[in-house]
């Protein structure tokens, strides 16, 4: 790698670390546009599970004192059933479909609520949240996309900002160690091309972690919503584009 492209491969992996820690998710929508173009697809998938390990671990620990485990509980079981069942159903649902579809009902979901501020919060209960961890682990097992639908679940239960990430972020942290152990075990994870790069971006990432975080700590909750409904609707565009641009 020249100058040129650790500068470009730091400055991205800064702000992955800037949006994990304003927002509690979306690092890979932000590095792997420029990762992309710098590093193979396999690092950058392997990167972006690992450096997600540690984003997830930060946020986690940052918002410890709103952690309810009993919570949690519902969609770490729902996940671990629909993880496995998603990476199944691989082999006979084409991927690609499913983000176009998933990026559809994003764009539609963000643009609508950023719209529409006003709205009322949906009751929850431990069987519900255990089929959107299910679901939530099924689209992850389909497309990588470990943390969407917990995401807009937690928003859409309304609460507090602290206690919202308190859900999503732990789960997210579960789907990306998850994968990450999953990359170890087939022997990518312990290239020593991966590890360089993983050590050079990690000052960076902590960095960007440490000052989204103050910035996280500057929003109020509804500015905290429209922040999650902006990154959603940039998630749905970006799953979208790359099926249009393909055909």
């Amino acid at each position: 790698m020249d100058g040129i492209t650790i500068a470009l491969f730091l400055i991205s992996t800064f702000f992955g670390g800037l949006t994990t820690g304003l927002a509690g998710f979306a690092a890979g929508l932000v590095v792997s546009g420029v990762w992309l173009h710098i590093i193979t697809p396999l690092q950058t998938a392997v990167l972006i599970a690992a450096y997600g390990v540690v984003n997830q671990a930060y946020g986690i620990w940052k918002a410890r004192h709103a952690l309810q485990w009993r919570r949690l509980l519902p969609f770490v079981i729902g996940g671990a059933v629909g993880v496995p069942l998603g990476a199944y159903l691989l082999t006979y649902i084409n991927p690609a479909h499913i983000r176009t579809g998933v990026g559809v009902l994003l764009v539609a979901y963000s643009t609508y609520n950023l719209a529409c501020p006003a709205f009322k919060p949906i009751e929850s209960n431990q069987p519900i949240d255990t089929g959107m961890g299910f679901l939530n682990g099924l689209l992850g097992g389909l497309t990588g996309l470990g943390g969407v639908i917990v995401t807009i679940w937690c928003q859409l239960g309304g609460g507090s900002k602290d206690a919202q990430r308190a859900v999503f972020q732990p789960v997210i942290f579960i789907t990306m160690a998850t994968t990450t152990l999953t990359f170890a075990a087939a022997g990518h994870l312990f290239n020593a091309d991966v590890i360089k790069l993983f050590l050079l971006g990690l000052p960076a990432l902590l960095l960007g972690l440490w000052a989204g975080m103050t910035l996280y700590g500057k929003l109020d909750d509804a500015a905290f919503r429209k922040v999650i409904l902006v990154l959603l609707l940039l998630s749905g565009i970006f799953l979208i584009v790359p099926a249009v641009v393909s055909r």
